[in-house]
């Protein structure tokens, strides 16, 4: 093929990258000599995840590149998922009607849970939010005209439509098969249940502003229709509250602005600027005069006479908070060594003098410490009060009135410690045990004493809506307001078949606003609203926020 003019086609040479970065990029960059005018080469691939390694730069610089990519836009999207289905798919199908305003819904779907993740995915490197999904999903047209085909059979097989089996086929295992976090799952559900329902066929308004077509139009008359009448986009298209659209813009700006401070160069001079080292000195003096003081374990053990679940808590905390503070203190005092030129700069110590520099946290503290978003200075104060609830709770042993839950490094374990002590007094199985959570109406100076069944607990911050104090229970948010500050909360353990709370959200609780994979545990919390609202607006607790 080489020298007779032909042509070759390496399809999906992304899953053999070892292969495509060695033999093939040596391979290509032999084949101008003595290659035929004619000779043509294809190679496609996808978009490698961002953990993963990418496909050798010559190979990019030796091609002409073509991107078939989602456009960006939920007008576009939909369109663009239309657009898959032909007049003789629709034609072909016994029952048009139902399939034109199912196909339609469909296409909706399939264009919301794309451009959803255009306002946070958390496990993407550097996310600062997840209100959109949990995880980054690969949701492709695969996925849609598969989908559209298992319509066409469930229609011509079925004399009514199968709503509860379609949304099965399509949210568990067609969508549903790429999605592994169960809330982004629930959201997939209730994106489902919002569209799929006896009432699409004789028309419903996906979002204000925005009713199906009439299932009578023709495809063209369907893309004239969409292009027409589809309004100004906003977060209310993908069932979220207008302030997500405040979010992802201030999230872009910050981004914007990290990118135009990195290529800034690293050190300053004259008057007007200080070097590198200058200001990690100025940042570590600081840090060495505000380090609190580690714990004394011996002292703090001698003075137990009973480990019950909540020292248990209490201790294993102090231990954490001793590790990382001892790292804090020995990696400063190194560095000090190093900046004064009394030892030779390693590359930890260059990583944390640049952390300083930056006022970012540095990663060595980060791996012993607890997940946080915050700057280095708002960390630290963080940290000052995690101590003070530490030392408050060591020094005589006993609950305090109400747990600053945030301040934990394990919270899980003083849910745990919840359980245990309830299931211990009233003889329970704690395996048959679980939390269920009430809303009080009181601020934490204003908790008296421990609670007689469970514990109180505070610091938690919504997101997504805001608590009505005086209806208890969840409202729209205010415009502009972004969290919404949680009272006091009494955590209780029950029996399991004693676990349903009607007219409750199930609230996913995580420790920042990242979401994945730092689930706490889940909240219930009082709404006139069902499932459906909350969930598509992406309704969660956390424990720590910028």
């Amino acid at each position: 093929f080489h020298k007779s003019g032909g042509w070759v086609l390496l399809q999906n040479i992304h899953l053999t990258i070892d292969w495509t970065n060695g033999p093939l990029e040596k391979t290509v960059d032999k084949l101008a000599e003595g290659a035929h005018e004619n000779f043509r080469l294809f190679l496609s691939a996808e978009p490698p995840p961002s953990l993963e390694r990418g496909i050798a730069i010559s190979l990019l610089q030796n091609s002409v590149k073509l991107t078939n990519e989602p456009p960006e836009g939920m007008k576009q999207n939909l369109a663009r998922a239309y657009n898959n289905f032909t007049e003789e798919m629709f034609e072909a199908c016994a029952k048009q009607g139902e399939f034109k305003s199912i196909i339609f819904a469909l296409c909706y779907f399939h264009a919301a849970i794309l451009e959803r993740k255009k306002f946070g995915v958390g496990n993407l490197p550097n996310a600062a939010s997840g209100i959109g999904w949990n995880m980054n999903y690969p949701f492709n047209t695969g996925d849609l005209l598969c989908c559209g085909q298992c319509v066409n059979n469930y229609l011509e097989n079925n004399s009514k439509v199968p709503w509860d089996d379609l949304k099965y086929i399509i949210g568990e295992i067609m969508y549903g098969g790429h999605v592994v976090e169960d809330w982004d799952r629930r959201t997939v559900a209730m994106y489902l249940e919002s569209y799929f329902k006896e009432e699409l066929l004789e028309g419903i308004e996906f979002f204000p502003g925005f009713p199906s077509p009439p299932s009578g139009l023709n495809k063209k008359q369907t893309m004239a229709y969409i292009e027409e009448n589809f309004p100004t986009e906003t977060p209310l298209a993908f069932g979220l509250h207008p302030n997500a659209e405040i979010g992802f813009k201030m999230r872009e700006a910050e981004s914007l602005c990290a990118a135009i401070l990195s290529l800034q160069p690293r050190d300053g001079g004259g008057e007007e600027g200080s070097s590198v080292e200058d200001k990690a000195k100025t940042v570590l003096d600081d840090l060495v005069d505000r380090l609190p003081e580690q714990f004394d374990m011996e002292d703090i053990r001698g003075r137990t006479e009973e480990i019950t679940p909540y020292i248990m808590v209490a201790i294993q905390e102090a231990e954490r908070m001793n590790v990382l503070l001892a790292e804090m203190k020995r990696s400063l005092a190194e560095l000090d060594l190093g900046l004064k030129g009394d030892l030779t700069m390693s590359d930890p110590m260059e990583k944390l003098m640049m952390a300083l520099a930056d006022g970012a946290v540095y990663s060595g503290w980060a791996k012993l410490a607890y997940p946080s978003l915050r700057s280095l200075g708002s960390w630290v104060n963080n940290l000052e009060r995690r101590v003070e609830q530490l030392a408050q709770w060591c020094s005589d042993l006993q609950l305090p009135k109400a747990v600053w839950l945030s301040g934990l490094f394990n919270p899980q374990s003083f849910l745990t410690a919840v359980m245990q002590t309830t299931a211990r007094k009233n003889d329970w199985p704690l395996d048959k045990t679980v939390v269920l959570t009430e809303v009080t109406k009181k601020q934490p100076e204003q908790i008296e004493g421990p609670a007689r069944e469970g514990a109180y607990i505070h610091g938690l911050t919504l997101e997504g809506c805001r608590w009505d104090e005086k209806a208890g229970c969840l409202e729209e948010s205010r415009p502009k307001e972004m969290f919404c500050p949680m009272p006091v909360m009494i955590i209780k353990a029950v029996t399991v078949d004693k676990a349903e709370m009607k007219d409750a959200y199930q609230c996913p609780v995580y420790k920042t606003e990242r979401r994945f994979r730092e689930e706490v545990f889940t909240a219930q919390l009082k709404s006139k609203q069902g499932q459906i609202k909350w969930t598509l607006s992406g309704v969660a607790l956390f424990l720590d926020i910028c």
